[in-house]
């Protein structure tokens, strides 16, 4: 089975708009995981609007699967990986400002610094994994960098998935390919959902992890967060 991880960033999202301590953080991340997701992801950014670096610290030690933190490696979120010790971090080329990720790494042109923070944290026995589109020669070099797996950002694949779901996810099952014939892991992320998970994940079963927030945050506004987390389960299955 795919593994699933569950980006918690909306529900701070909604605690934020209001203060205070609803709906709780630290709850909704041991839900997800009591109710079958293999793994929680969070994103803090520099400006706080969801996840908070305290939050990061505060989930830590609740997680029982896996704990996946993304973001962009300034110095801040290299110290905060460092201390907090995740099972895995996706380094994101996002800038500061950005309001969600909508690229992958240019691997060619930040070589040398994406194998510097990659080099830091294996030393540490952090798992990671670099933020890329479909490019085959791309991918080629964030293997250089000897990161352990790649994620491929899935957002052409959810805007083209309606009008013809075969030629979108074409590139994905090339890239694919290509990341595990270099040895690397294959995860996927950026606008998945229940309309479009189930045929990427039959079509590209390699893929070893998919991260969803937002869709499967809204999903549980009306399905309820246990049968939404089992839906999206249920979707990953190796048919």
């Amino acid at each position: 089975m795919i593994n699933l991880s569950v980006n918690i960033n909306k529900i701070a999202t909604i605690r934020n708009s209001r203060g205070g301590n609803i709906p709780d953080l630290k709850k909704v991340a041991q839900d997800c995981e009591l109710f079958g997701a293999q793994g929680i992801t969070v994103h803090p950014r520099p400006d706080e609007r969801h996840i908070r670096y305290s939050d990061v610290f505060d989930v830590r030690p609740l997680i029982k699967t896996e704990l996946n933190i993304e973001g962009y490696p300034s110095r801040d979120f290299i110290d905060l990986v460092m201390k907090v010790r995740p099972t895995q971090v996706t380094l994101v080329p996002d800038a500061p400002d950005a309001l969600t990720s909508n690229k992958g790494w240019d691997a060619e042109a930040n070589l040398d610094k994406l194998t510097d923070i990659v080099e830091l944290f294996a030393s540490k026995n952090i798992r990671t994994s670099i933020f890329v589109d479909t490019d085959l020669r791309n991918i080629e070099f964030a293997a250089k960098t000897r990161t352990d797996r790649v994620e491929l950002y899935t957002g052409p694949y959810a805007e083209q998935y309606l009008q013809n779901r075969e030629e979108a996810i074409k590139p994905f099952i090339e890239a694919a390919k290509l990341v595990k014939s270099l040895g690397l892991g294959v995860n996927a992320g950026h606008d998945l959902s229940l309309v479009n998970l189930e045929y990427f994940a039959e079509t590209i079963p390699s893929i070893d992890e998919v991260s969803i927030g937002h869709a499967l945050i809204c999903d549980a506004l009306y399905y309820g967060l246990e049968k939404t987390v089992a839906m999206y389960r249920e979707c990953l299955k190796k048919k």
